[in-house]
């Protein structure tokens, strides 16, 4: 049987760069059954909800599901049960796709569109691996609440338990291997019990199972200085879903821009993994074919690596990417004039 692979265009640029990934897909010409939902706001405008069950149900029977971007000002006036974002939250957990792969690669060509100086990120190439349905996303209890004295409480609860930290943190560990062999873990243990249960269930992990990495722990608020101080001591960076949000963002800044980076959120072996770029909706450019599609072509290339079997095919969509890039190619936020279509088109060509 053919792979099949559920694309989930979402709201504002998600529908643009989604368009280009079909382009790449025409152009490889495989045999995969690609489809359609809908998801986030256009959901919540179509459906009434972001995400609706048959939806869900169509993503755990996929190989893969590639999404655009959800979210806009529009819906932002909805409670947070039912905001777009809900839905991208209600797929992650309803997919069980706990361990969030976000690169951090600066390409050669792009080093001088680096926030930083060329010596710091020409070579650049971390891997953060989030723990990504767990802690203060998904934590009980939460919202919020009326107070006798007229005031407000709101509350969100950091929660993690032994084997969501270890299941992640295994995740890391196997990916270090096929990378520099080095995991920093990441979270606040000084001053949050449920860092300090992480450092202690990732240690002890650590020495029974995975010796030959080396493992080295980091505040959060340190490795947020540490990735615009000195970004390349970094291999793989193993942090939960608060903190890898957060460090996976700076970082994005450190390759040049958020249109460069993909994602691939991946559950138990031989479940369907979830990737999306890790840009937003970006409504003040959605519809004016600017929008940069490389992070979701990128993450098309984390599909047929992770989920598809194809590393072949993942290697080929990588290298086009590149070889645009290289060639000149290039939208507004990487220093270029580039429209989607024309960066898509030159990716296509490169293929």
């Amino acid at each position: 049987m053919n792979k099949t692979l559920l694309l989930l265009p979402g709201d504002g640029i998600g529908p643009e760069v989604i368009g280009e990934v079909h382009k790449v897909l025409d152009a490889l010409a495989l045999d995969i059954d690609v489809s359609e939902a809908l998801f986030g706001g256009i959901g919540i405008d179509t459906e009434g909800v972001p995400v609706s069950d048959e939806t869900l149900a169509r993503a755990q029977a996929a190989d893969a599901v590639l999404m655009g971007a959800v979210g806009g000002p529009q819906w932002a006036s909805q409670s947070f049960d039912t905001r777009p974002e809900a839905g991208l939250l209600k797929l992650r957990a309803a997919m069980n796709v706990y361990a969030n792969l976000r690169p951090a690669r600066c390409f050669p060509a792009l080093a001088d569109a680096s926030s930083l100086k060329r010596e710091l990120v020409e070579g650049l190439d971390i891997m953060f691996v989030r723990e990504l349905v767990g802690g203060v996303y998904f934590g009980q209890p939460r919202g919020i609440e009326d107070l006798p004295d007229g005031g407000r409480r709101g509350v969100n609860s950091h929660v993690y338990t032994t084997e969501d930290i270890r299941r992640v943190a295994r995740t890391a560990f196997e990916t270090a291997r096929q990378r520099g062999g080095r995991v920093c873990s990441v979270e606040k243990s000084n001053v949050m019990e449920a860092g300090l249960l992480w450092r202690e269930e990732v240690t002890r992990l650590h020495a029974e199972d995975y010796a030959d990495i080396e493992l080295s722990h980091m505040l959060a608020d340190n490795c947020a200085m540490q990735l615009v101080k000195n970004p390349k001591q970094f291999d793989t960076i193993l942090t939960d879903n608060l903190f890898g949000d957060l460090l996976s963002d700076e970082a994005a800044m450190l390759t040049g821009s958020l249109g460069l980076l993909p994602s691939a959120a991946l559950g138990e072996a031989g479940k369907p993994g979830l990737y999306e770029p890790i840009h937003g909706s970006a409504p003040d450019i959605a519809g004016l074919g600017v929008a940069n599609p490389s992070a979701a072509i990128l993450s098309l290339a984390m599909a047929f690596r992770y989920s598809l079997d194809d590393e072949a095919t993942a290697v080929r969509v990588e290298r086009a990417v590149e070889n645009a890039i290289d060639n000149g190619t290039r939208t507004a936020d990487i220093g270029g004039t580039a429209t989607t279509a024309q960066m898509g088109a030159a990716i296509v060509q490169s293929l």
